[in-house]
């Protein structure tokens, strides 16, 4: 099945609630289909006949969702909201600003957006053609362009942009043909400069995370107690019947939202621990396997490529034999030049001409680290018996370069302690904020001062702005 023929829903930002994710799996399965596939950009595609229309128009209308049918017009929105109490994060970007964020983008996107926190490493940085990163000053963002014409490297903006002013940065960018040859990059960010923005001179430069290889399966415990859950199929082929009953438990439980990877798998997050053995009977029940290998799960491959999942199963299987350790090495296969490749390790595939075999490029990102964008070619045109022992050689070549000196540790700053008795009461509710409790609702953690609040905090109670409290 080709592209064409996929019915592709934008999930924006990677975020659906299980109600919304069971309405389209059972459309899904109206529609004659068994299963579902993942893609890159943390959307979902499944086959649909052309006669469905109207039911896929009254399905994706009710729950706010666009969708395309046969085309490849426009692109989802992505974002690392995934790795929140998975990985690392700046402090500051807590779910409520990445909805925020995510809810202001109200138009449909003909170019790939990205955005992307630097702390983690499973949402990675550049595969868009707008690429909004977290910078260290709260809600404030770098925005860099990658774009076919630079030679897909990233290209900074000179300032940083307030994370309420992103949609209206992006729009902008998005109306434009970013396409067009003859447009430089002073050129498209003059459009930038053209909007009336929240934006500063940066602190610093943005520092790339050294490369890492995203764990994203199994159940694994959240730093506040709860557990995340990830699911990997080999031939991201995800059965809907299993989906739906995943759901459904989602909903029993109290989960109020499913997460999509760029590696095309799902994540669980706040799963409780007292419902863990209803979870573990669910994945039993369908035969869920949670314990694929690390030569498994690093690679990233096109959707619907039979012959890429070929390639890889191959060198999995003889990486495998050969006891080889690939840990912190990611892979991509590479069939065509609509990919963008975000891998420490690409293998480009050449067509055969004629009756002849194909052949393979292997190239390799600089100091293996996918962030930089910039690939180096290892070899070209070999053939595919001699791939595996290429890929040997790269990651002893990988290890290698890694620095093992240990690195001095900054000492960290203490933040001056919070008067107890400091409580700020919302004058129509009532409701009151103690600093010593914090918000947990809001991710406020315990400490934080009332000044200290964003200046888009509202009451808990009835979503009143932060000025219409007053001290106690």
């Amino acid at each position: 099945m080709e592209k064409k023929n996929l019915v592709r829903v934008f999930v924006k930002g990677g975020i659906l609630s299980p109600g919304d994710f069971l309405r389209i799996l059972t459309t899904a399965k109206e529609l004659g289909t068994e299963f579902i596939h993942l893609g890159s950009r943390q959307d979902i595609l499944f086959p649909a006949k052309d006669r469905s229309q109207a039911l896929l128009e009254n399905i994706f209308k009710s729950i706010n969702t666009e969708y395309e049918v046969n085309e490849f017009t426009h692109q989802n929105v992505v974002s690392s909201y995934v790795a929140l109490d998975v990985m690392p994060n700046k402090k500051w970007l807590v779910p409520h600003v990445y909805h925020h964020i995510l809810d202001s983008f109200n138009f449909r996107a003909k170019h790939r957006i990205n955005l992307v926190d630097p702390s983690q490493s499973m949402v990675p940085l550049f595969t868009g053609n707008i690429n909004f990163i977290a910078s260290t000053t709260d809600n404030y963002w770098y925005l860099y362009l990658r774009l076919k014409q630079f030679d897909n490297l990233p290209i900074p903006y000179s300032k940083v942009i307030h994370g309420y002013d992103l949609a209206k940065a992006a729009k902008a960018l998005n109306d434009l043909d970013m396409n067009d040859d003859s447009l430089s990059s002073q050129d498209i960010f003059s459009v930038v400069d053209q909007q009336e923005l929240n934006t500063l001179n940066p602190e610093e430069e943005l520092k790339y995370p050294a490369p890492a290889f995203p764990y994203y399966e199994g159940l694994n415990r959240e730093p506040g107690g709860n557990y995340w859950l990830g699911l990997y199929w080999r031939n991201n082929k995800f059965t809907v019947n299993f989906l739906i009953a995943l759901c459904k438990r989602c909903m029993e439980t109290n989960v109020g939202k499913i997460s999509l990877t760029p590696w095309k798998s799902l994540i669980i997050k706040g799963i409780e621990e007292n419902y863990l053995l209803g979870w573990e009977k669910l994945m039993g029940r369908f035969g869920i396997n949670l314990r694929h290998s690390s030569l498994e799960l690093n690679w990233h491959l096109p959707v619907l490529s039979e012959e890429a999942l070929e390639l890889k199963n191959y060198l999995v299987r003889a990486l495998d034999q050969q006891d080889i350790s690939t840990s912190g090495l990611t892979f991509t296969i590479k069939p065509n030049d609509d990919i963008y490749l975000f891998t420490s390790v690409a293998i480009e595939i050449n067509p055969a001409e004629g009756e002849g075999s194909n052949t393979y490029n292997i190239l390799y990102a600089k100091s293996f680290n996918p962030n930089s964008a910039e690939y180096l070619t290892y070899v070209k045109n070999v053939t595919k018996n001699v791939l595996p022992a290429l890929l040997m050689e790269l990651s002893v070549m990988y290890f290698d370069q890694i620095e093992d000196q240990p690195k001095s540790t900054p000492k960290k700053e203490v933040a001056p302690p919070v008067s107890v008795s400091e409580s700020y009461q919302c004058k129509h509710c009532l409701t009151i904020y103690d600093a010593q409790y914090g918000d947990e609702a809001a991710d406020i953690a315990p400490g934080t001062s009332f000044d200290s609040l964003p200046e888009n905090y509202i009451c808990p109670t009835c979503e009143s702005k932060k000025g219409e409290f007053v001290k106690l």
